[in-house]
């Protein structure tokens, strides 16, 4: 019921849409399974999906535990199929008009403190190859507030050691992310010395790879950050953005404007930046609370 549909509606987040891989890939799935569901209830066509069928979906997504953020994610992907559907002429009403997902409060991230930044970044000790470079991703990231998808796509030439930039793209916009110049310096050891030993393919583009010269994976980075973590004993709980939370909080923190972070981390609207404002008062009332005299 409907592979063509998905084909096309592929074709239309990826081309149209311009949407990043980790976009596609949940949007896809959000929709295969709610077809699936479907088909397994009684449903023989896409003309059959009416609005009950997604207030049961999402009951059901309810029943088998998954969060709030994952059923308001799957009322969004399935919105945006029934919608590409309706303007293809495949269907005359769109089920999920007045179907609303859950409210959901964004959980405050954790950060690391400058203590534990520092510790994390100093734990590849730069005597080989792969600490060099690890030590180039993790003080890149730090320095930039970049993504991990952002960073395992960095081309080479989208760095600019010269000046200490690098050149941001997306599908929405661009942007200009300054490198401190210690981020600077093991970006331009790695650059100079260990990505020509690594990468034997003139034509291979990425900035970063694996030891054998391919381009680097999300997991493949995940694994590294998470060594280090353990290797620093640091007891958090690391993601792979908090690398990118831990420089908007110290940028905000040192008294950065929430305007010139949001234009750095590349945020479309200063809400999603507004975040970090909460994570700052959050940490100055507990500490107030703690240590006040009269607060006690």
């Amino acid at each position: 019921m409907g592979n063509g549909n998905l084909d096309l509606f592929r074709s239309y987040l990826s081309n149209t849409k311009k949407c990043s891989k980790n976009t596609l890939d949940a949007y896809l799935r959000d929709v295969n399974q709610f077809i699936l569901y479907c088909s397994q209830n009684g449903a023989k066509s896409i003309e059959d999906i009416t609005d009950d069928y997604i207030i049961k979906y999402i009951e059901y997504l309810t029943f088998i535990g998954k969060s709030d953020a994952t059923k308001t994610r799957t009322v969004a992907s399935l919105h945006s199929y029934f919608n590409f559907l309706l303007t293809q002429g495949v269907i005359d009403k769109d089920p999920t008009k007045d179907v609303k997902g859950p409210k959901t409060t964004r959980k405050i991230p954790d950060v690391l403190d400058s203590k534990e930044i520092m510790l994390l970044l100093s734990q590849p000790d730069g005597n080989d190859y792969k600490s060099i470079r690890d030590k180039a991703m993790l003080e890149l990231l730090y320095a930039t507030g970049i993504k991990v998808s952002e960073l395992i796509e960095l081309k080479i030439h989208d760095i600019n050691l010269q000046i200490g930039i690098i050149h941001m793209h997306s599908s929405k916009h661009e942007r200009i992310v300054p490198i401190y110049p210690v981020a600077n310096k093991h970006l331009t050891e790695y650059v100079t010395m260990t990505r020509p030993a690594l990468v034997q393919d003139d034509r291979e583009e990425h900035l970063f790879t694996n030891m054998n010269g391919q381009p680097m994976s999300r997991q493949g980075f995940w694994k590294i950050i998470k060594h280090y973590a353990d290797k620093a004993g640091i007891k958090k709980d690391i993601t792979p953005h908090t690398l990118r939370h831990s420089f908007a909080a110290h940028l905000l923190e040192n008294g950065a404007q929430l305007k010139d972070i949001k234009d750095m981390l590349g945020h479309s609207d200063i809400s999603s930046t507004q975040i970090y404002a909460q994570l700052i008062k959050s940490k100055y009332v507990q500490s107030y609370a703690k240590f006040h005299p009269l607060a006690k």
